[in-house]
């Protein structure tokens, strides 16, 4: 998948403590040089600096790290999931909001739909993605929301 997506993107790699995160860490590492993507690690600052990622994306629950791996990684990335409005309100490069719509993933939260998302959006002190059941069907449903972009899995399926 993500030899398909367009110049520009990022891949989260979500390792979760994988035996083999370095070796698909840097297999994705390839696959980004190659095609103009970013790799962000996600939640893992040790795998991101082994594999010379270009950034950190962080879970809500630890959103508070952001100044202190800001401090160590000045060039980095760093973006943070976001299931609330007062959690969209960090700062950060990116928040992802989730999730918008009804999702296949386990760790899915009740969909915010996207007036909801709207607000969210507005409230935030950075730049919003859209995340969770994002679809070639639902993805029209976000033109309005002020959302710069979308994350997802679904959508970039073929």
């Amino acid at each position: 998948m993500a030899e398909s997506l367009p110049k520009g993107s990022a891949i989260v790699y979500r390792a979760f403590g994988a035996a083999d995160a370095a070796t698909v860490a840097l297999r994705l590492k390839a696959i980004a040089l190659r095609r103009g993507l970013k790799l962000m690690i996600g939640a893992d600052e040790a795998l991101a600096v082994e594999v010379g990622a270009d950034g950190i994306h962080l879970p809500e629950r630890l959103v508070s790290n952001a100044v202190r791996i800001r401090a160590r990684h000045p060039t980095w990335l760093i973006t943070a999931a976001a299931h609330s409005p007062r959690a969209a309100r960090i700062q950060v490069d990116a928040v992802v909001v989730s999730a918008v719509f009804p999702s296949n993933s386990r760790s899915a939260g009740r969909p915010l739909g996207p007036l909801r998302l709207a607000q969210i959006v507005r409230q935030a002190r950075s730049p919003v993605y859209a995340l969770g059941g994002v679809s070639q069907s639902t993805a029209a449903r976000l033109l309005a929301t002020g959302v710069v972009g979308i994350a997802g899995v679904e959508v970039f399926r073929a």
